[in-house]
């Protein structure tokens, strides 16, 4: 199992640390110019006290002019900062999330095998391309707006204060009260938007289920059990995101009381009595006017942004928790770079277990020599697909050690390793594409030589034959356009092209037909030859050949031998084989 180390949530120091202080000079940019904005956008409530005093009252057309003037400067400052702001923070924030996707779909990608067994490919897409979305209000203008707002809210209350002091105090109790609302709200939202993305991924990884097994919920028609399970984690997701909602309005809904409705009041009757005693000017109460629209503005405005914010620690949270986890190579004591190999395997006394106190393999021990061809059989669950993935280092011995070469395959950094290795499997993977994308999948700069060979070994060739655009001919998703068969020689003509050393093929021939299965096992004969292959095989007439059988019951070797002299022993592997031979 993937380890985690002990996950908190990330704190605002890691994220400076990590996101923020890498691009100090961005933000910078970005703070300077909002503060061109925020200076740009203070010209035109304090043009007004003059306008008011001076030009309507006074009569003085040269300070009209003076004030359409500094007016157009600002208006123009204003909009060219507003645009470059925009501008090079969005770019740049939708850069950084295209890097943490990569950096979290490298981290997945290097993740012990057991971790993809146990976590839907759906809900990983989501950790992937939704979970970092949030960062665009760290790095955009999210963050740098909020720090612009809070040196605008300061540049304005300097206004104020100047303006009527004994108003401007009384402003600030409920811009105070709407401050400790809004970070109670916080603090509730950010779990929350957590909760959010872990059922937002469950409901994706089941979607992304559901539409890639379509044919089997119609052919059971199972369409109505789906749309339950599909609406049961909608209805979950609807009643998280209503949370949220209300936690939001109750925000809103205290600006808008708080700020709007107390402000009204506080200023017609303050600012009204302060104008009839002489204390201000119209043009004064005028120009505070307008000074507390510019306050109360960024102050709803960060509330906002707070909330983005909130939003994107949360998607941090469960990013950090995908980069918290071991990966397959962090053992240390996997410090040893194969250059070359023979190819000899040795389970040495190996017991495995899934679960605790649930032993699948108990004490195995056997020898597959270089070149050799190692035939696993026995029922289902009784432990060969196990043995192979010990081979291909997809899991390690609890117990005993699997040896190449007489260097522990614990002990081997998996790249060096798996650059030799072969895998056939019964169901084996095709992605969407052509035909020739997929056999060239593990040597993308084969020449067409070497392409041409892979394919006429496992016969592609007699069916590409047929298509109008042969090797390039697209297959769909998981190659559904192409038969069982088709499917399983492109496969194994994708593993003649990898030209492995340890080769593993898990009921290669399964899905053929007869004369597939002909012409495939007598192009496997050629690919063994020279490998160390481990045959995982239910279809006994295809292992005869094999140098060693092993018979695996119950986690051990039952019986051991090649096939004659398994058929003169009589016992279990003779059960087997006379068995299939009747039927």
């Amino acid at each position: 199992m993937a380890k985690k180390k002990k996950l908190n949530n990330i704190t605002v120091g890691q994220v400076f640390k990590t996101i923020i202080l890498p691009r100090k000079g961005l933000l910078l940019v970005g703070l300077v110019l909002i503060m061109f904005r925020s200076a740009a956008t203070l010209v035109i409530p304090r043009a007004t006290k003059f306008l008011i005093d001076d030009v309507l009252v006074k009569g003085d057309s040269a300070m009209l002019r003076t004030i359409l003037i500094y007016t157009m400067i600002a208006i123009v400052v204003q909009s060219s900062s507003s645009f470059a702001l925009t501008r090079l923070l969005s770019v740049q924030a939708q850069k950084l999330i295209a890097t943490l996707r990569v950096k979290v779909q490298q981290k997945i990608l290097s993740l012990p095998i057991n971790y993809f067994d146990s976590n839907k490919s759906g809900a990983l897409v989501s950790r992937i391309m939704t979970d970092v979305e949030g960062v665009r209000n760290l790095v955009g203008t999210g963050l740098v707006q909020l720090v612009g707002g809070t040196l605008t809210a300061l540049g304005v209350l300097y206004f104020l204060i100047t303006l009527n002091w004994q108003l401007t105090v009384y402003m600030l109790i409920p811009i105070l009260i709407f401050g400790i609302i809004t970070m109670k709200a916080f603090g509730y939202l950010r779990p929350t938007f957590r909760k959010r993305g872990e059922i937002n991924a469950n409901v994706t990884g089941r979607l992304t289920e559901t539409l890639g097994g379509i044919r089997v919920i119609k052919g059971f028609g199972a369409e109505g059990q789906e749309i339950k399970t599909f609406e049961k984690g909608v209805n979950d997701l609807y009643e998280n995101v209503k949370k949220t909602l209300t936690a939001t309005a109750l925000v809103n809904s205290s600006a808008i009381f708080l700020l709007a409705g107390v402000a009204t009041v506080g200023i017609m009757g303050i600012g009204g009595t302060a104008v009839l005693n002489g204390e201000m000017t119209t043009g004064d109460l005028f120009s505070f006017l307008l000074f507390l629209g510019i306050l109360v503005a960024p102050v709803i405005q960060m509330s906002n942004i707070g909330s983005q914010i909130t939003e994107a620690f949360a998607g941090l949270d469960r990013t950090e928790e995908i980069m918290m986890m071991a990966t397959e190579d962090e053992d240390p004591k996997r410090n040893t770079e194969l250059q070359s190999i023979k190819g000899d395997i040795v389970f040495d006394n190996v017991s495995f277990a899934y679960e605790e106190d649930t032993e699948v393999l108990k004490n195995i021990s056997f020898q597959a020599p270089k070149g050799s061809v190692t035939a696993l059989v026995g029922t289902s669950g009784s432990g060969k697909s196990t043995i192979a993935g010990l081979v291909a280092t997809f899991l390690n011995p609890r117990s005993g050690k699997v040896t190449l070469d007489d260097t522990d395959l614990s002990t081997v950094k998996l790249g060096s390793y798996r650059q030799y290795l072969g895998v056939v499997l019964q169901d084996d993977f095709l992605f969407e594409g052509t035909i020739r994308e997929n056999i060239l999948f593990p040597r993308p700069d084969a020449s067409e030589e070497e392409l041409q060979r892979a394919v006429e070994a496992a016969y592609v060739h007699e069916f590409t034959d047929r298509f109008d655009e042969g090797l390039d001919t697209l297959i769909g998703e998981r190659g559904v356009k192409l038969s069982g068969g088709q499917r399983q020689r492109i496969a194994i003509a994708r593993a003649v092209l990898a030209n492995p050393k340890i080769l593993i093929l898990d009921e290669a021939t399964s899905n053929l037909d007869t004369e597939s299965e002909t012409f495939i096992q007598k192009s496997l004969a050629g690919l063994m030859k020279g490998r160390t292959t481990f045959v995982i095989a239910h279809r006994l007439s295809t292992i005869r050949q094999a140098d060693q059988i092993l018979v695996i019951e119950e986690g051990q070797i039952a019986e051991r031998g090649n096939h004659d002299e398994l058929i003169a022993k009589e016992g279990r592997y003779y059960q087997l084989y006379t068995y299939q031979a009747r039927i």
